[in-house]
């Protein structure tokens, strides 16, 4: 029986750097915090690689990342054996934007700052930079009109690409410059990929129409928004 309240006492001197409210605070305001600039992420995306895993990736980042700096506080050895544990994992996932990387920083810190509870650095923290990531995207910051476009067009092997397609490009485009050239189905077609510039005044559907009236019919696909597409 003694023993038993030994251990019971050493276990509570183990845990008296900090109390179970204190854990409950720390995870709480981290999950509202991260639920809050992860709301914020899915209201500024742009484009179609949206995840809703990668919202919770950030929200989830954030709460262990505040137990885990709770768990270290000061003690340097617990801080080395995190390292250690850490560099056990291998991330593999490649990540689609380099927006998405600022937001898993974020994560982190505001995780950091409410694990080492300095909870109004958290809170301001979170709430000036959620306001300035709607701000920018409200106000489409550094946004830059892009003209070039993808095209991506099928002929039949042996047809001279260029002397087919010049009528068509000096007729519609302003500029163009090949950038791939292959050979597909098992060499019955052959696959060209282009930068376009349409002049002012013409529509896309209208070169499409053209482009197919000159290659027999096959493919010819014309990215418009390639900048926000996952090719």
């Amino acid at each position: 029986m003694d023993e038993m309240i030994k251990d019971l006492e050493r276990f509570k001197d183990l845990t008296s750097a900090f109390t179970l409210s204190d854990v409950a605070i720390v995870l709480f305001l981290s999950f509202v915090l991260s639920v809050l600039f992860a709301s914020v992420y899915r209201y500024t995306h742009r484009g179609t690689s949206y995840s809703q895993s990668y919202a919770q990736t950030l929200v989830l980042m954030a709460m262990v990342t505040a137990l885990i700096m709770l768990i270290i506080g000061s003690n340097v050895a617990r801080a080395f054996s995190l390292v250690g544990a850490m560099s056990v994992i291998r991330f593999r996932n490649a990540v689609k934007e380099t927006r998405d990387v600022g937001f898993m920083f974020l994560s982190m810190a505001i995780g950091m700052a409410c694990g080492t509870r300095f909870y109004m650095l958290a809170v301001f923290s979170a709430v000036v930079l959620s306001a300035v990531l709607v701000l920018m995207a409200k106000l489409d910051l550094f946004a830059r009109r892009v003209l070039e476009r993808l095209l991506r067009i099928r002929f039949p092997s042996g047809v001279n690409l260029e002397a087919a397609l010049e009528p068509v490009f000096r007729e519609h485009l302003a500029d163009r410059r090949l950038i791939a050239l292959e050979m597909v189905h098992g060499g019955a077609l052959q696959e060209a990929v282009f930068t376009v510039v349409l002049k002012p005044k013409v529509e896309p559907e209208v070169f499409l129409k053209a482009l197919q009236a000159v290659n027999d019919n096959n493919k010819a696909v014309l990215v418009v928004g390639q900048q926000e597409v996952d090719l």
